[in-house]
């Protein structure tokens, strides 16, 4: 029961991590939006998503309210929104190279309870940070390339923003129930896995 609390509580501060970054970038580079509907905040009842939170209890993984952003504040549309978009999944991946420092130091010194917190802490920044790098609309990703998509392209990239939710869906559905059942292996679990090994061996110099 305790470790499905910290799990939760984990969860929580990720996202609430995350959705903050989108917003105080967003107002840092002049978009007002996300301070007007109070989300350059830390506070999270301000971020939590009523299904995502709920998904949380019944499968322990959730996600936060997107942050709304008007790029027509922004001095450079295209960079400022790319940036914007970065902002949460960075933030992610920064908490990850924090939480690594006390548990490569102090790891085996630590309180059980609390090495497992942080660990997991960790572990969900680095997965969310992977997932959401992901170049498909809605995740942060496909925003981020934006910035370079040439301006030749642009129909064509927004017509990938507007319709690739859909195409995105169904490869998850594939690869969950398809691939994974009865193949025996996940696209995204096998790049989720990957990144998440791969980050822990470099902030932990291989330890």
């Amino acid at each position: 029961m305790l470790n499905f609390v910290l799990v939760l509580v984990a969860l929580v501060i990720v996202i609430t991590i995350h959705e903050f970054s989108h917003a105080w970038v967003a107002n840092y580079f002049g978009d007002p939006t996300p301070k007007v509907n109070g989300r350059v905040s830390l506070n999270p009842l301000k971020h939590l998503d009523p299904i995502g939170t709920l998904m949380m209890f019944i499968v322990q993984l959730g996600w936060g309210k997107p942050v709304p952003v008007n790029p027509n504040y922004f001095q450079n549309p295209k960079r400022d929104e790319a940036l914007t978009a970065l902002a949460g999944p960075a933030s992610n991946l920064i908490l990850a190279l924090l939480i690594a420092i006390p548990l490569r130091y102090f790891g085996e010194m630590m309180n059980a309870d609390i090495r497992f917190f942080l660990v997991i802490l960790m572990d969900i920044s680095i997965i969310l940070f992977a997932f959401n790098m992901l170049p498909f609309p809605p995740l942060d990703g496909s925003k981020f390339l934006g910035w370079f998509i040439p301006r030749a392209m642009q129909r064509g990239y927004a017509a990938f923003l507007a319709n690739g939710t859909a195409y995105f869906l169904v490869f998850l559905v594939l690869d969950r129930f398809i691939l994974a059942r009865y193949f025996g292996f996940s696209i995204l679990s096998g790049f989720i896995g990957f990144v998440l090994d791969l980050v822990k061996s470099v902030i932990f110099l291989g330890m």
